[in-house]
């Protein structure tokens, strides 16, 4: 007989991750929005005032997770990029990457992107995915040129996080397709945008865009 010991004691040195912990499988069951600390909390095994040694409140300790996920997109991107040098087949990679990544970590996605966190209060979620654009640019540049890089990175990422919404809710025909099924969905896609981006040639200026690039293409060191 297994004797399981419901003391914060079997948590010392590691309580942050097992909040942590608790917490991703609580969201992986009900969502983002349906979990609390207090049900962390008792997941975890620890009294009710744990969190507060690591975690001001409940959107901390979500934030925790977001940086994870953006940290492991991040992992999965460059692993992307290195399978390739040719930058049509690189985004292709990204894209199939990004919904492996959904599908696979449904939680961290979830909390990333869902969780409604106020990036105002956790500018590194913000500075996350800021970084994240930062590697992606230059090779959206080489694949269609630098006046279409970001307008060609947003339809890319907009294809590859709609088809990752539609596999999590099966929503592709009425029915859940395969992980792979999806994957290939993607990387043609991004494929197909590389193409179409291509034949139309830069698109119009927009204020928004030409500030975003100069942001992106700034010395950080200054």
């Amino acid at each position: 007989m297994i004797i399981r010991r419901r003391t914060t004691g079997q948590h010392h040195g590691r309580l942050r991750d097992a909040l942590e912990e608790a917490a991703l499988a609580l969201v992986a069951e009900g969502g983002p929005h349906g979990f609390t600390l207090a049900g962390a909390c008792r997941r975890a095994g620890v009294s009710v005032a744990a969190p507060y040694k690591h975690f001001a409140d409940r959107d901390a300790l979500l934030a925790s997770l977001a940086a994870r996920s953006f940290a492991e997109q991040r992992r999965r991107c460059a692993a992307a990029l290195a399978a390739s040098e040719d930058p049509r087949e690189q985004l292709a990679a990204v894209a199939a990457a990004y919904v492996r990544f959904a599908g696979e970590e449904r939680a961290l996605f979830e909390i990333a992107f869902n969780a409604g966190l106020d990036k105002t209060r956790h500018p590194e979620l913000a500075a996350a995915a800021h970084e994240l654009i930062g590697v992606l640019l230059p090779v959206a540049s080489r694949a269609a040129g630098e006046e279409a890089a970001f307008d060609l990175l947003v339809r890319v990422a907009s294809a590859a996080h709609g088809l990752a919404l539609f596999l999590q809710h099966g929503s592709l025909g009425g029915h859940r397709e395969p992980l792979s099924v999806t994957e290939d969905r993607a990387a043609r896609t991004a494929r197909a945008l590389v193409d179409q981006q291509r034949r139309q040639g830069p698109p119009p200026a927009h204020p928004s865009e030409d500030h975003m690039l100069s942001d992106q293409t700034k010395d950080p060191a200054r």
